[in-house]
């Protein structure tokens, strides 16, 4: 017999995070523990209201499978369940690392991965103006992956900024879906000689296919907003992306995400593993996976005021792998 504990915690940010849609001074997270013989297995997941969710509906969702839970369900038995979202994450989440602790074994041997390897991650810079902006890339020094959020077309004099401040750095824009389709040509021309990985989430997630379906032009494009499981990955390649981030969060767990991330690269897209803020225990499950992604974005720990004890290491712009005892 198992035992489910469940925690709503509240996190300040570092100073703030502001992107197109909204601006944080704190993060709301749930965390499942599923407790036996002895032993527990930790999840962690944020609540995104973008996606219509709440730590009072994540919460209610995990309770409603309280008595499966408790009895032994299986990783698999949850993917049918449960949808995919932040509530299933933490479960799933919460589920292997109990198995792994319970058979001493780690998450890569039981999944046959890899074992994690330090990583380089992008930092992100939120929404400001120019100058500040181009400041916060110059503080950023060590970090030679920026990954710079927008909030509309005005962003470009930012992100152009940064590029004079900083050009030994690649970048990243991310737009969370603020651009308005008529202005993604000239958005991604201004910007094609430069050293930019891609542009994430230009248009609305329903607007997925109204960017310009030229898939060979530089900077490519990534989903995000509109990627949320395997089953849109083909939608997606046909409208012109060639890139697409995965959050655990969003396809609903590491079950989910080793499935999406093998089909993706199946499908020739390049992958960022990344995370919405959160603390170590939410990084450390996709670190899991980063045998499978091009780019890491796992810097929501260093976007907290604190994190949790004994988490995830990060050396200058490198990521560690959390110890076993942490997670996994």
């Amino acid at each position: 017999m198992r035992e489910l504990i469940l925690k709503t915690e509240i996190w300040p940010v570092a100073g703030s995070f502001i992107i197109a849609r909204s601006s944080l001074k704190e993060i709301t997270v749930v965390t499942v523990e599923i407790r036996e013989n002895g032993t527990q297995g930790r999840g962690e997941c944020r609540p995104y209201p973008r996606y219509n969710e709440t730590a009072d509906s994540v919460t209610a969702q995990i309770e409603a499978l309280r008595f499966d839970i408790e009895n032994g369900i299986s990783m698999d038995e949850l993917q049918d369940l449960m949808p995919a979202g932040a509530a299933r994450n933490a479960v799933d989440c919460a589920l292997w690392d109990l198995k792994a602790k319970l058979t001493g074994k780690s998450i890569s041997e039981l999944l046959e991965l890899p074992a994690p390897r330090e990583r380089l991650t992008a930092y992100t810079l939120s929404i400001n103006t120019p100058h500040n902006m181009r400041s916060a890339a110059l503080k950023a020094k060590k970090y030679p992956l920026l990954k710079i959020k927008i909030g509309d077309m005005s962003g470009l004099d930012a992100c152009l900024a940064i590029m004079e401040a900083r050009p030994d750095a690649e970048l990243i824009i991310d737009a969370n879906e603020a651009l308005e389709a008529k202005d993604v040509t000239t958005f991604r021309d201004r910007l094609s000689a430069l050293p930019v990985v891609m542009i994430e989430q230009p248009v609305a997630d329903k607007a997925f296919d109204s960017i310009p379906n030229t898939p060979s032009t530089l900077p490519i494009f990534c989903a995000d907003e509109s990627l949320h499981t395997a089953e849109d990955l083909s939608k997606l390649w046909a409208a012109g992306y060639r890139a697409v981030n995965v959050k655990l969060d969003k396809c609903g767990g590491i079950t989910a995400g080793l499935k999406l991330m093998r089909a993706a690269k199946t499908q020739g897209f390049i992958i960022m593993a990344g995370c919405m803020v959160g603390t170590s225990l939410a990084m450390a499950p996709m670190m899991v996976l980063e045998s499978f992604a091009n780019y890491i974005d796992l810097d929501g720990p260093l976007l907290l005021a604190k994190d949790r004890d004994g988490g995830l290491t990060y050396t200058g712009p490198k990521i560690a792998p959390a110890p076993r005892d942490f997670w996994g």
